[in-house]
């Protein structure tokens, strides 16, 4: 006799992803026909295990989950490596959520890659997109030549003109500065310089992002400290680093708008942060840093993506001063990842100690 699926079932079994149930603790509570494919084995065989038993993720998961829980909020995490006991890793995109009315209980979606997600798995890969943005660079230097002479023209014309004619030739001035900041972040997204790795103090590299936020573009906003004074050296480059934090300050301004609000920048220690070294080996990223706001959030459409080139939130955002945030937290050995939900978003930002990585070159 077939027995008809209730409309919740049917979207649950119907779902084209992987998708698991965690119950309060992490443990599997139920799985979809796509999850069971996915880690070759029945929901009966699984169901009550820890999750992070059957899903192998190279990202420090545990932590971030309970952050959301908590929270009460969504978690994005792009381009990770996930395996199984019986699957090798392969790229992913992952979303968790909590469960409305669920007592503790989020929702796991595992959305595979495929190719677009093995860039760093394959050299002929890294290589094409390593060629696609010196052709980005090449063509944003030609561009900006003749643009400069537009630009020069408009303002020579502009002298002979009445005030009716004035605004045309004030607008090809304008939109070409605009063209030409833009040319200048896809140079910059390409040209950054390999990390001089030292010892950072984190305060001394949030204390100057503070201060050159609260005299600028943050001036609306209130800036909150709140720091662990006890935190060691982290291993970076401070240089790029201050970029970042920038960055996230910037964001966190413009996306409060004219109608300001509070930005508070955290530091504080959590061991049990790891990530995977290309050799196979662990690595500690113990030192956390975060920078919370309190704006409207990160629209729904673009949350999963928001560290990928030319993804933005805003009407004339370039989408790639995240994207190359995450690459410089990449270079230097670190973490980025994001949690967001109206009134409350967190960039988190996690790396190792100095200790550590003296030690090992010692």
């Amino acid at each position: 006799m077939n027995v008809a699926l209730t409309s919740d079932e049917a979207i649950w079994t119907s779902l084209p992803v992987p998708a698991l149930l965690l119950d309060a603790r992490d443990r599997i509570a139920g799985l979809n026909p796509a999850a069971e494919g996915f880690l070759n084995a029945s929901a009966r065989a699984v169901i009550g295990l820890p999750v992070w038993d059957q899903v192998m993720v190279d990202a420090p998961m545990e932590g971030a989950l309970d952050r959301a829980r908590r929270n009460k909020a969504p978690l994005f995490v792009n381009d990770v490596d996930v395996g199984t006991g019986e699957r090798a890793p392969m790229q992913c995109n992952l979303q968790i959520a909590p469960v409305s009315g669920g007592d503790g209980q989020m929702i796991l979606l595992i959305s595979p890659r495929e190719l677009a997600g093995r860039v760093s798995q394959s050299h002929s890969v890294r290589s094409a997109a390593k060629s696609a943005i010196g052709m980005a660079e090449m063509l944003a230097h030609e561009i900006k030549n003749p643009l400069a002479g537009i630009t020069g023209a408009a303002q020579l014309l502009s002298m002979n003109l009445g005030a009716d004619d004035l605004e045309l030739t004030d607008l090809i001035v304008s939109e070409g500065r605009r063209i030409v900041a833009l040319l200048e972040r896809v140079e910059q997204f390409g040209n950054i310089n390999a990390p001089e790795m030292q010892a950072v103090n984190i305060h001394d590299v949030l204390d100057r992002a503070r201060r050159s936020a609260v005299v600028g573009f943050a001036a609306d906003m209130t800036v909150m400290e709140d720091y662990d004074p006890s935190l060691p050296l982290a291993w970076g480059d401070p240089d790029q680093l201050l970029q970042v934090i920038l960055n996230l300050l910037k964001n966190a301004a413009e996306a409060a708008g004219d109608t300001g609000g509070t930005i508070r920048l955290r530091s504080y220690y959590e061991q049990s942060l790891r990530v995977r070294r290309d050799d196979g080996t662990g690595r500690a990223l113990p030192l956390q840093i975060e920078v919370i706001d309190d704006g409207p959030g990160l629209p729904a459409e673009i949350a999963g993506n928001i560290f990928e080139p030319f993804v933005s939130g805003r009407e004339n955002g370039t989408g790639l001063g995240l994207a190359l945030a995450a690459k410089i937290i990449s270079e230097i050995g670190g973490w980025i990842s994001v949690s967001s939900v109206p009134g409350r978003t967190v960039f988190r930002i996690s790396l190792s100690r100095a200790s550590d990585n003296q030690e090992e070159q010692d």
